[in-house]
């Protein structure tokens, strides 16, 4: 999973600082004769996209936190531990994924498309790892906000974990899509840029690949050397659930 990571991090690296997949995609968006991203204020990339699907997936997203916080009432409801460990970790999805990619973006010197000069802004385009003056106006628009907002639920899939692995990994490849294709409706209005999208994915594999590994150190943990398990309450019985081999 780490060189995976590693790897793919290289190569979202490499697109934004060398090639001009970016700008091409942007332009093939935009209209130079109306000066305009035509699907900027469009229904369904603005009503939609950026209105009624991104509160819908922020309401999900709250529902799923507020079942984890109110454990002991989902304790009596589903007595097995299973239930319990995985909502915890597709809540810490919920939570960490959209703030750590919220935090990022706050923290970025890149702008939008629409932002930039060439398509009707007044900003100055510098490719990833190109020296930005200090003079100049944060953009914070890298990485991609919107689509943190679906890219949480790449943690579906610890709910087909440690039986059914290929079921949790399309899950998670379907939610990974998904999320993907809400930061394209962003990029068709000229918010964004492919490689914003991309790092936003990175970003939620990441976090749910680091809570899946710290899962696993704590169910070790949880087992004695001779491998029979050490149960000293209810909270330690969850961390030896088996989520993972």
């Amino acid at each position: 999973m780490l060189a995976a990571l590693t790897a793919s991090a290289l190569l979202i690296l490499w697109i934004g600082a060398y090639t001009d997949l970016d700008l091409r995609l942007a332009n093939a968006m935009y209209d130079a004769r109306a000066h305009t991203f035509p699907w900027r204020h469009a229904w369904l990339t603005e009503q939609f996209g950026h209105g009624l699907l991104k509160s819908a997936l922020t309401a999900l997203a709250a529902i799923a936190i507020l079942l984890c916080a109110g454990e002991q009432l989902l304790r009596k409801r589903y007595p097995r531990p299973w239930w319990r460990l995985r909502l915890r970790l597709l809540a810490a999805c919920a939570m960490l994924i959209p703030t750590a990619t919220s935090l990022l973006k706050q923290a970025s010197k890149s702008h939008c498309p629409w932002d930039l000069e060439r398509f009707g802004g007044s900003q100055q385009y510098y490719r990833l790892l190109e020296h930005v003056p200090a003079w100049v106006e944060a953009g914070k628009c890298l990485p991609g906000g919107h689509a943190s907002t679906a890219l949480w639920l790449v943690g579906v899939g610890v709910f087909w974990l440690p039986h059914r692995p290929r079921t949790a990994l399309a899950a998670s490849g379907a939610s990974v899509a998904f999320g993907a294709a809400v930061g394209w409706l962003q990029q068709m209005r000229g918010a964004h840029f492919l490689t914003h999208t991309l790092w936003s994915v990175w970003i939620a594999c990441a976090i749910a690949a680091g809570l899946l590994w710290l899962q696993s150190l704590r169910s070790r943990r949880a087992l004695q050397p001779d491998g029979q398990r050490r149960i000293y309450g209810q909270h330690d019985h969850d961390a030896a659930e088996h989520l993972l081999p």
